[in-house]
Order: structure tokens, then sequence, then C-alpha cells
């Protein structure tokens, strides 16, 4: 399967399992959205489960509040990440703080919130943002980002049926690149678990989403000079992984962080600071960061904005030389 394809296996697993799941957003029903990930679930679960909403991201996350917190499974979508910020105050004031402000009364558990981010499609500003920090500053939301098909379906099952508001951002640029073997049968993969995808000694490499395909090539590059990389997926950012990125720096002594998002209060320097405390006395060098830049995503000049594997590769360089 394509990443398009394990979210729409997801989903329909979602919906056949659980007579409550509705699927709604702009344009989810009668073709399937804008990238097709909903493709054919109005036909199977008929337009009251899988239904087209109004253009107006605040009235789809209210609305998701309403049936979430009235027992239903809301599996809403925004159709860009970028379009998000009209749900904000639903989101952060409203889903994040339902359960703790009722004391445990009322919840929107069932409640998760499917949104495409990112840039490499060319989309310009309004369409390439990741905009992931601003909601890891929000208790009572988890953050959750795939990096590929299997990852992808795993993890949207876990979150569907997650007791919290869990985000779930997709990236975009992968949709129909990125192409493995999934399982066509219901499974989950754990939320704030990361994966070590390949292990080593010399500097840790930690993405997540699309960018984990750049930390991969860049190990790549630095095995031919003979320095061994560990490359981690942090999968989920809210709640994260610290235990394990802890135990890789104190083995490697390195680390550089990969995200797309800008630089300044990028979910990277949540990273850095936590690891600087806690491996202080075990580091080699200082802890890096390859991100974005701190300007509006470019269209003309995507390629030179993006922290790819070449720019990840020199950090490496300049980590294991410091």
């Amino acid at each position: 399967m394509n990443l398009l394809q394990a979210i729409n296996s997801a989903l329909d697993i979602a919906m056949a399992t659980d007579d409550s799941a509705l699927c709604f957003g702009e344009d989810v029903g009668h073709f399937g959205g804008v990238f097709r990930a909903t493709s054919h679930l109005q036909e199977k679960y008929g337009k009251q489960r899988c239904f087209n909403t109004p253009l107006t991201e605040q009235g789809i996350i209210g609305f998701a509040n309403g049936v979430a917190s009235g027992g239903m499974t809301a599996i809403a979508e925004i159709q860009f990440a970028d379009y998000i910020f009209p749900a904000f105050d639903q989101i952060v004031n409203e889903s994040a703080k339902f359960r703790y402000r009722s004391g445990n009364q009322f919840n929107v558990g069932s409640l998760t919130i499917r949104t495409p981010y990112g840039g490499g499609i060319n989309g310009g500003h309004y369409h390439s943002q990741s905009p992931e920090a601003y909601f890891t500053h929000t208790p009572g939301l988890k953050v959750v980002v795939p990096r590929n098909p299997y990852q992808a379906k795993g993890l949207l099952l876990a979150a569907i049926r997650d007791p919290n508001p869990v985000i779930f951002f997709e990236p975009k640029k992968l949709y129909r690149a990125s192409v493995g073997q999934v399982p066509s049968e219901d499974y989950t993969l754990p939320i704030g678990q990361a994966e070590v995808i390949s292990e080593g000694k010399d500097v840790t490499l930690v993405a997540w989403g699309a960018q984990v395909d750049a930390i991969e090539k860049a190990a790549k590059l630095a095995s031919e000079e003979g320095i061994s990389c560990e490359v981690i997926d942090l999968r989920s950012l809210l709640p994260w992984d610290v235990h394990t990125l802890e135990a890789s720096v104190k083995k490697t002594g390195r680390l550089i962080i990969n995200h797309e998002a800008p630089l300044t209060c990028g979910f990277g320097a949540e990273i850095a600071a936590t690891l600087q405390e806690r491996c202080f006395l075990y580091l080699e060098s200082p802890i890096m960061r390859v991100t974005g830049l701190d300007t509006p995503f470019p269209l003309a000049l995507e390629k030179e904005y993006m922290p790819d594997h070449l720019k990840t590769f020199e950090a490496i360089k300049r980590s294991v030389s410091y």
C-alpha cells in the first residue's frame, strides 16, 4: 500500500468495527477528499457516517467535540494543516480541556483530527506548513506523525481508539511516494513510543514524519565516511519518548534533531533542552538542530528551505569533528 491507501484501510477498519464512528470534513464524502484518503467510505457506510461539512474548520472541530462528548467516535479531517488555525480555539480550549474542567465527568476522548502537513509538493506558504509545535504546548492532546504506510495504519487505528483527543499529522508529500508492506488486518502501534530504526555508536539522529527519510539518507552518507549513526523515528510528539532518546544519547554522546518546521520554538528545542538536562555529562558536542528556516514557507525556493539529507550530513560531520 501507499500511505494514502494505508490511511484509507485504517479508516475502513475503524468504521467497520465501531458503529458509532463518523468520518467527516471538507469534501471527504462523495469523492474521498482532496487527496482521496476517504475514498469509497461513503459508498460503504452511507452518508450518515461519512459526509461533507461546510468550509468552516472551527465548525468541523466544534461539531467533532459535540458528537465525541455525546459518545460517538469522531474522525475529523482538516483539509490542510495550514488551515487548522480557525479551529485552534476549539482544539486548545475545548477538546484538550473538556475532561479536565469537568472533573472527568465528560470527555471528548473519541476524537481524532487528521490533517496533511508539510512541504515537498510545491504548495507555497498556505499548503506547506508544519504546525505540530503549536499543539505540543497543550496538555490534554496527543500529537502523532507517521513516516510510512505501515506506521500510518497502526498509529491511526491507535489514535482513533485512544481515550484522549489526538491530532494526526499526515506527511502529504509521502501520500503516494511512500509504499510498503501493510497488513490488511486490524493492528495498532503504541503512541508515545519511539522506534530505533537502526542502531549506531557515534551520533544519534532523530526526526518524525517525512523527515525520517532525510536522516536515513544522511546516515547512509555518514556510514561511507566511517561514522555510525543511530536513527530514531519519534513517531509521537505528545507524549514523546524521552527514555529511548536518553539511552541513545548516553551511548553516542551526540544528538542531531531534524524537523521541517522553522527553527525557533520548533519541537526540536524541547528535545534539545530535555536531553541536555539528562545527558549533559555524556555529550561530546553541542546538540544540533537541522530545521526549516525562520521565514514563511517559500514557493520558488522550497528546495533551499527544506532540511534535507545533505544539510543533515553536514551537521553530522560538524558534530563528530567538534
